[in-house]
C-alpha cells in the first residue's frame, strides 16, 4: 500500500533515510533531525512531500520528492529527491508502486516531468529505472554549492 506521509511517520521517515545513506556508502552523512523533517514536510511552510510504502502496517519504503519548475516546459514537476525500499521488501513491487504513484501525481496536478538522480555505481537501480521506461539524462552533470 502506498500513502501520503503524516507527522506521526517522521520517526520512520528518518530511520529510512538513514538506511537509505547507509547503503549508498554515506551512513554518517545524514544530518537530519526528525525536527528539521516535520518543519519540511509538514510546517507551515512545508517546502517536501513524501509518500510511504507499507506491508503488513509496517513502513517498507518512502519516496520523498518537491515541486520543481522547468522553464522549457512552463510546467512544474516532481523532483525525486529520495526512493528507498528495505531490502526485505525488494521485488515486491513497491518501488514501483512509489514512482508510478508519483507520476500519477504530476499527472493530477499537470506537471510537466518526474525527475531523479541515481549514483553511478548503484547498477541495481539503474536496472530498476530503466525496466520502468526511464531514461537517463547523460548530458548533464549535478553541480552543488553549499552556502
Amino acid at each position: 500500500m502506498i500513502r501520503d506521509a503524516t507527522a506521526a511517520d517522521v520517526p520512520v521517515i528518518l530511520e529510512l533515510i538513514r538506511e537509505l545513506a547507509a547503503y549508498e556508502r554515506e551512513p554518517d552523512a545524514v544530518l537530519a533531525s526528525e525536527a528539521d523533517l516535520h518543519a519540511s514536510l509538514f510546517g507551515p511552510d512545508a517546502v517536501a512531500s513524501c509518500l510511504i510504502a507499507e506491508a503488513d502496517g509496517e513502513a517498507v519504503g518512502f519516496a520523498l520528492w518537491f515541486r520543481n519548475f522547468s522553464t522549457w516546459l512552463g510546467k512544474p514537476g516532481v523532483y525525486l529527491e529520495d526512493l528507498f525500499v528495505r531490502p526485505s521488501a525488494r521485488g515486491s513491487g513497491m518501488g514501483k508502486a512509489l514512482l508510478m504513484r508519483l507520476v500519477e501525481i504530476a499527472r493530477e496536478r499537470d506537471y510537466g516531468r518526474v525527475e531523479w538522480s541515481v549514483l553511478d555505481w548503484n547498477e541495481p537501480a539503474i536496472g530498476f529505472y530503466r525496466s520502468l521506461g526511464a531514461t537517463p539524462n547523460d548530458e548533464w552533470t549535478v553541480w552543488r554549492l553549499i552556502p
